[in-house]
């Protein structure tokens, strides 16, 4: 009898693979680009891919150092580690060759990230081939939907990479979510001596916890010194809570001397507190902790959305202000009948003018708990789309039963 067509040998893999007792295989590569987003994203899905679906993930990372930052069990000597389950290799680069039997049955190129030549080369000759998934970033623009799932054939071996984009629709690939993060979130949130227990950690006192409270992440070019100035004036005291090495030009200004953790200073009606970098864990805490969160990137601007909390997000900085299109699409859908904060977001990001960064302030802190009840309907709307990781391995299962449909 003649050996089946590599076409339906494929096609008969994707579709039983996710449902099979044995657990698929997947590789993530991750290039650190933006020192804790890049990394915070592809922890997470590594996590919830080997947790809640059983899948057996290797990480491939180039930069430890930065992945130990929000993950302390990582050892950024180690070439090959397995952290809480998932295998951690070191991305040295793009020399090497790979054997086929290496390459597992999904491979994650995240952001684009370019895969080994080697790496490639070996995927083309496993039979099957795997399921090739180039991970986007996140943005509420228009052209997503049209592209998301969309096939790129290579042009020299036979492979397909299928773009997957992350959103905030049924058109998209959802959000990352991990199962119970709202009970979780919710309890928390209802328990008031939870809350002042984990802030008291970093030195926060009952009166300091019994009043508003800011958790500020955010690039170089933030304009933080107009916001500490128009806190300090405030008609209620404001505690701000820093990760050492945010805004430290600015924070160290504030305190009068090195922002290390631990230190902390009171002008007016501001506190500036500097807090270690803390593992993603305890970030999504802080988040919850806190009455306004200001966040960065995709990682925390996303885990900020699960808190339900206001937040102002800093976007990160593309060349001929292509973020500030970025910008106004997620603003288009979000805050829509909240003129304060798309104002106050707009300028936190250089994107529009702010003349009177007091009265921008004393405009958003009026409109807060308009904000407050959005931020928790739109946890609900965008939640109900299902969760990323779920949804990825659904599209490679349909990416195998289309194959079968085919041949």
């Amino acid at each position: 009898m003649a050996a089946p067509a590599t076409g339906a040998c494929q096609a008969r893999f994707f579709s039983t693979m996710l449902q099979n007792a044995s657990a698929p295989s997947l590789a993530i590569f991750c290039k650190v680009v933006d020192n804790y987003g890049d990394i915070g994203i592809c922890w997470r899905l590594a996590r919830q891919l080997r947790h809640e679906h059983g899948v057996a993930v290797t990480l491939w990372v180039d930069d430890l150092a930065s992945f130990r930052r929000i993950c302390p069990q990582v050892d950024p000597a180690a070439e090959e580690q397995a952290v809480q389950d998932v295998a951690v290799r070191h991305w040295r680069g793009q020399d090497g060759s790979h054997a086929a039997s290496d390459i597992p049955d999904i491979v994650i190129e995240f952001f684009g990230c370019e895969l080994p030549p080697g790496y490639v080369e070996a995927m083309a000759a496993r039979t099957p081939r795997p399921a090739w998934i180039n991970y986007e970033g996140l943005t509420a623009e228009d052209w997503v939907e049209g592209c998301h799932r969309l096939p790129s054939m290579h042009p020299r071996l036979k492979l397909t990479k299928h773009f997957f984009f992350p959103g905030f629709n049924e058109r998209t690939g959802g959000l990352l979510c991990e199962a119970g993060l709202d009970v979780r979130r919710r309890a928390f949130q209802h328990d008031p001596a939870q809350a002042a227990a984990f802030l008291a950690r970093f030195g926060v006192t009952a009166q300091e916890a019994a009043g508003r409270k800011v958790s500020l992440f955010c690039y170089p070019d933030a304009p933080v010194d107009d916001l500490f100035r128009a806190w300090e004036k405030d008609r209620q005291p404001t505690l701000c809570l820093v990760p050492e090495g945010v805004a430290r030009g600015q924070v160290e200004a504030f305190i009068d001397g090195a922002a290390l953790a631990g230190t902390s200073a009171t002008r007016g009606q501001l506190t500036v507190r500097v807090l270690p970098f803390v593992p993603q864990e305890d970030y999504d805490s802080l988040l919850w902790a806190c009455d306004l969160n200001f966040v960065r990137g995709e990682d925390s601007w996303v885990r900020a959305q699960w808190a339900g909390r206001p937040f102002i997000w800093h976007i990160y900085l593309q060349d001929e202000n292509l973020h500030h299109k970025k910008l106004r699409a997620f603003l288009k859908i979000y805050a829509q009948d909240l003129p304060a904060l798309d104002a106050f977001m707009l300028g936190w990001n250089g994107a529009q003018a702010i003349g009177d960064w007091t009265a921008a302030w004393m405009a958003l802190e009026t409109e807060l708990p308009r904000i407050a009840a959005r931020a928790e309907a739109w946890r609900e709307q965008v939640t109900a789309h299902g969760d990323l990781a779920t949804k990825l391995l659904d599209f490679v299962r349909e990416l195998g039963q289309g194959q079968e449909n085919r041949v």
